[in-house]
This record gives structure tokens, C-alpha cells and sequence, in this order.
């Protein structure tokens, strides 16, 4: 694997390359060692990025069949735009998880060279609960999943990676249920709790994931990178749920900043969607604006969009974020918005990416 030695630097696709079996974690996740990249020196800048692309679909296997057709304009365009950026690392925070990362590995080979280490873990969305969630009086819906989906595994969250991925040291803090955070804002309507004791004993708190993946840069200490796509504060009613789902998906990374789950990584990078803009829209934006101004992190793109909705009447929004932690030295960052009128190919959410060194 390789870090970035400038920003302008692309890789060389004829560089030596070297075939290697794939390793497998069912526990942690999914790793996959394509090729062994050629390393370069700790002293190099880290481009890490994130990406919201909708690259899912209405059934299982089909996002698969879409990347093997080749043809499909949306995939293309995605693929396009994650090639000009070039990243290192790159979390992508809707992709249609399978258990065998078959799609996963398939779009990896779509760049030149593809990226060798990937890591997907079973994401929350579309995991039954068998739980009325919405309180709607039906059962088995896409609401009443762990997290919105169609399916087991829809829209869920991708690591491709040129460094190595320690899968055996990831931490997984998907299945924290949710009435088990401290502090947890649980809904409320009429006076009493939203969620039925039976529906507590099960939801969990995190929509699609939160990982902690350390990642290893040649002769250097590790990398922390810590992913998640929260809900959208919407889609709810006067219980408010969703506003509070999200909101206390950020509290978790909070927690951890503070070491309730354990020591706080040297170096680290808090990265994903959290459909939540620190000024505008819906959701508690003061709580995104104090996360922002943590002790621990820096704000490389503040003020910066990173989706357009204004077709649909909401504006421009900074929702998708590449935060790193203090210690690093931010070299260069930005949202990348390949087309000023928009595209419907590409979607409403632009790749964010921050080049770091130490």
C-alpha cells in the first residue's frame, strides 16, 4: 500500500504489482488483499475521502449486475469522479453490502490499479427487527428495519483502501442498542416513551454502522478511521425520532472522543455522512457546529457544501465530512462539484476529500 507523496501524484499503473489470497473476518468485517502496492515513505500526505455516492438498488445482487454490465451511467460516473480525486483511503457511505464483498470487489476493479484493501462490515439498514418501529400497525416495512432498507445489506458502508487494513483490531459499535448510550435522547409522544419496551430491547442505535478501522501506513503508527452514515433528521413525526436518532449518532462519537469505549487514538480521522449541516436545514445543527469546535478535531472545509438538494428545495447542504484529529497537519482539502448545474447521473452528494501528513 501507498501513501500520497504530493498532491498532483497519480499511480502508476504499470508499477510492480503482486497477486495475493484474500483473508477473511467474518467477525470484524470483510478484508480483501487484491495486490501488494508498492510502499512509500511515512513522511507522505494521506489523502482520506468520503462519498455518498447512491451506488445501491432495490434488490440484493443487483448493484453487482449493474458494475458488470459496464454500461450502467450512474456507476460510470461515480467511478469517474473517485479516479480524478485519487484517494488513499475512501469510506463510501452507500453501497449495497453482500457477505462476500462480491460488489465490493467488483467496483474496486474499476480503477487502475484497483484498490487491494477493502473492508465492509454487515451494515444495520434493512436488518429486521421484527419490531413495529414506525408504529404504523405493519410489520417487516423498510422502517421497521434497523436501519431504513429494502433489503439486508442496502446502502451500507465500504472501505477501498492502499494501506493495509488491521482487520483484527476493528471495533464495531453497530450493535449498541440505542436505549444503552448514556444520555440517549429516546422519542417521546403524548407524555410517555415512543418505543415500546420490546421495540427498546432490540433497536439498535446506529442507522447503517460505526466503525473504529485501523488503518497502517508504512512505518508509522496506525490510523484510527472512524466511519459512519447516520439517518436523516427527517421522514418522522412529532415524536421526532429520526432528529434524535441522529443526533445521538454523533453523541456516540463523542463518547469515544472521551474514552467511554476505550483509549482515544493518537492519530484519527472521523469521516461519513451525518446528514447533518452545523447551519442550515433540518436536525439539532448546534450540536453538529459543537462537534466541529471538539478540542480533539479540526474543521478543514468549514462553511464548504457537500450536497446540492435544489431541486427539491432545500438548498445546499454540508452533510458528508472528512474531520481529522488535531495532530494532523492538513496539507489541502475539498469538496469535489464535478458539474455546477448538477447531473442526475451523479447524484446529490460530492466526494470530500482532505489531504493530511504529520
Amino acid at each position: 500500500a501507498g501513501c500520497r507523496a504530493d498532491t498532483g501524484r497519480r499511480h502508476d499503473p504499470d508499477a510492480a504489482r503482486k497477486t495475493a489470497q484474500p483473508r477473511h473476518s467474518r467477525g470484524a468485517g470483510w478484508v480483501l488483499i487484491l495486490w501488494l502496492w508498492p510502499l512509500t515513505t511515512a513522511a507522505d500526505v494521506l489523502r482520506i475521502a468520503t462519498y455518498a455516492a447512491p451506488l445501491t438498488r432495490d434488490g440484493p445482487g443487483l448493484l453487482l449486475r449493474d458494475i458488470l454490465r459496464g454500461d450502467d451511467p450512474q456507476i460510470t460516473a461515480h467511478a469517474a469522479i473517485i479516479a480524478q480525486a485519487d484517494p488513499d483511503l475512501l469510506v463510501l457511505t452507500d453501497f449495497d453490502y453482500d457477505l462476500d464483498s462480491i460488489a465490493l470487489r467488483a467496483f474496486a476493479a474499476l480503477f487502475d490499479p484497483p484498490y487491494p484493501y477493502l473492508f465492509a462490515a454487515r451494515p444495520n439498514t434493512g436488518m429486521p427487527t421484527g419490531q413495529d418501529i414506525d408504529r404504523n400497525g405493519r410489520l417487516g416495512e423498510p422502517r421497521d428495519a434497523q436501519g431504513y432498507g429494502l433489503f439486508n445489506g442496502q446502502g451500507g458502508m465500504a472501505i477501498l483502501s492502499r494501506l493495509p487494513i488491521d482487520a483484527g483490531g476493528v471495533t464495531d459499535l453497530s450493535a449498541l442498542l440505542w436505549r444503552d448510550l448514556p444520555g440517549a435522547d429516546l422519542p417521546v409522544l403524548d407524555g410517555g416513551p415512543f418505543f415500546a419496551p420490546a421495540v427498546l430491547d432490540v433497536l439498535r442505535l446506529s442507522t447503517t454502522g460505526h466503525w473504529i478501522v485501523p488503518v497502517l501506513p508504512p512505518d508509522a503508527p496506525p490510523v484510527a478511521v472512524m466511519a459512519y452514515a447516520a439517518s436523516p433528521p427527517a421522514f418522522d413525526g412529532p415524536e421526532r425520532r429520526n432528529i434524535r436518532r441522529n443526533r445521538d449518532e454523533l453523541r456516540l462519537w463523542e463518547q469515544v472522543l472521551a474514552g467511554d469505549f476505550g483509549p482515544v487514538p493518537d492519530d484519527f480521522v472521523i469521516t461519513g455522512n451525518t446528514n447533518l449541516d452545523p447551519q442550515r436545514g433540518k436536525g439539532d445543527r448546534a450540536a453538529m457546529a459543537a462537534f466541529l469546535a471538539h478540542p480533539l478535531v479540526q474543521d478543514p472545509l468549514a462553511g464548504q457544501p457537500t450536497a446540492d438538494w435544489r431541486a427539491i428545495g432545500l438548498g445546499k447542504l454540508r452533510v458528508s465530512y472528512v474531520v481529522p484529529s488535531r495532530g494532523w497537519q492538513v496539507v489541502d482539502a475539498r469538496v469535489v462539484w464535478p458539474v455546477p448545474d448538477g447531473d442526475p447521473a451523479f447524484g446529490a452528494h460530492h466526494l470530500v476529500w482532505v489531504d493530511l501528513a504529520r
